[in-house]
């Protein structure tokens, strides 16, 4: 009889992650990583955090496109806005998700850090991160006083603003707005803006403890968001910069973060705001790194070892 060759098995082919990308919308930002994450060999289904519940009777959650199966990881784009009861849903499907082992890119607990101003500048400063001296108090009389008593600007913020809304430049009390205008919350911060032939801070993009990218945000008036006007311009961070939105991120503990820096008048770097989901469409134009293929990978490549973890 011939001899017969050995007939060797195919190996098994594991199936592509399953992403649950949270949005609000299909915007270019949530676009960009559902190409990114196919790349990356996953496949990223977007999910509305305002459609997703709490179901005991059926495994624990109810996430759109996954019936009972769970999402192998969870990247977190927005957190749509709302009542503070539906908010609070929205962040504890993400807190579940989390408690039954989903890695979640942000995880609840650190959009909650983000999100509230007032924590963000307590986790710095305690973590003893350069920052402006802030102040988060509940009356107009104890927001008075503070202005009164500092003598110079301060930065009056929403506390749960971004994209630079609602930024006021308050230079004595007269300046302050109605308590009803702020939620009943003044967070100040000590004005550090410096104009050097117009105004200009940094962002500072972290991925997993590193820095991917980073944009100067100029503009002819103090506040530079890229959505009030501000120029995205392409920058390279420093080692101090670096240091400080390396800390900033883990002070809050994010996976990804984008970092706000601005440098005083003696020339020295302080963290603004951390952000925990943060846009980069501005950054985007002003570095050949692909953002959402970076935010991709390193989710994706965290992926196998969690699973090793578990067995």
């Amino acid at each position: 009889m011939p001899h017969s060759p050995d007939v060797v098995a195919p190996l098994p082919v594991a199936p592509a992650p399953r992403i649950a990308l949270m949005s609000d919308g299909a915007d270019w930002h949530s676009r960009s990583l559902v190409r990114a994450f196919a790349t990356a060999g996953a496949r990223a289904r977007l999910v509305n955090l305002s459609a997703c519940g709490i179901d005991t009777a059926a495994g624990g959650l109810d996430l759109p496109g996954f019936a009972a199966a769970r999402p192998d990881a969870v990247l977190v784009r927005t957190v749509p806005g709302g009542s503070f009861e539906a908010v609070t849903l929205r962040l504890g499907i993400l807190h579940a998700l989390d408690a039954i082992g989903v890695p979640v890119w942000n995880n609840a607990r650190a959009i909650e850090r983000c999100v509230d101003k007032s924590m963000t500048s307590f986790l710095l400063a305690r973590a003893g991160i350069p920052t402006p001296p802030t102040w988060a108090v509940q009356s107009m009389p104890q927001a008075a006083a503070i202005v009164e008593r500092e003598g110079a600007p301060l930065v009056l913020k929403p506390l749960f603003g971004s994209q630079g809304r609602g930024l006021r430049l308050i230079r004595n009390a007269t300046d302050l707005p109605a308590s009803a205008e702020m939620a009943g919350v003044y967070y100040l911060q000590r004005y550090v803006g410096v104009e050097r032939q117009g105004f200009h801070d940094f962002r500072v993009l972290v991925v997993r403890g590193r820095v991917v990218a980073t944009m100067m945000r100029h503009a002819s008036q103090w506040i530079t968001n890229v959505k009030r006007g501000g120029k995205p311009v392409s920058a390279v961070a420093d080692a101090t910069m670096k240091d400080l939105a390396i800390a900033a991120a883990a002070a809050v503990g994010a996976d990804f973060a984008g970092v706000d820096i601005i440098h005083d008048a003696a020339g020295r770097a302080l963290v603004l705001e951390v952000n925990s989901m943060p846009a980069w469409s501005g950054l985007q134009r002003t570095t050949s790194i692909n953002v959402a293929a970076v935010l991709a990978d390193e989710l994706v490549a965290t992926l196998p070892a969690r699973a090793q973890a578990r067995a």
